[in-house]
């Protein structure tokens, strides 16, 4: 198992994002289609991890003047406990900064918290909830 990371370039690595995205947050935690696929999606910056040809992972950024929004990090079912968010998040938070970007935010579900805080996020504000699921606003700047 050797996961490949890439931003995605082209509408059939797209496709595999999506389809990560329905069957995590669509399908096993009943986020609404109109919440999960939102409008912003084509003007977001797309990372996706694959093991051969099969969509195993994806995360979405958006870009903001003063920040980047990362969101909809995801890893499909069956590949989960091996590293592989972990990894996805490094190559995500790796490609950004080498890009120059110095402000991050995440929209954090309450129970990774731990995991965000593993690569240094700090929880700003209380608890709220987004698609009925509860997260905090994290933040981290280099």
């Amino acid at each position: 198992m050797n996961p490949h990371y890439q931003i995605v370039t082209n509408a059939a690595d797209l496709q595999k994002v999506f389809f990560v995205r329905g069957v995590v947050f669509i399908e096993e935690q009943n986020v609404p289609y109109d919440i999960e696929i939102d409008g912003l999606d084509f003007s977001a910056v797309h990372f996706l991890g694959t093991i051969g040809d099969e969509p195993v992972a994806v995360a979405r950024v958006l870009l903001f003047k003063d920040y980047v929004k990362i969101g909809r990090l995801a890893v499909r079912k069956a590949c989960r406990g091996k590293g592989i968010g972990k990894e996805m998040f490094a190559f995500v938070l790796n490609d950004l900064i080498e890009k120059g970007y110095e402000k991050f935010v995440i929209h954090a579900q309450a129970y990774l918290v731990d995991f965000y805080e593993n690569f240094g996020f700090v929880k700003k504000g209380e608890k709220f909830l987004e698609a009925d699921i509860e997260h905090y606003c994290m933040e981290k700047n280099f």
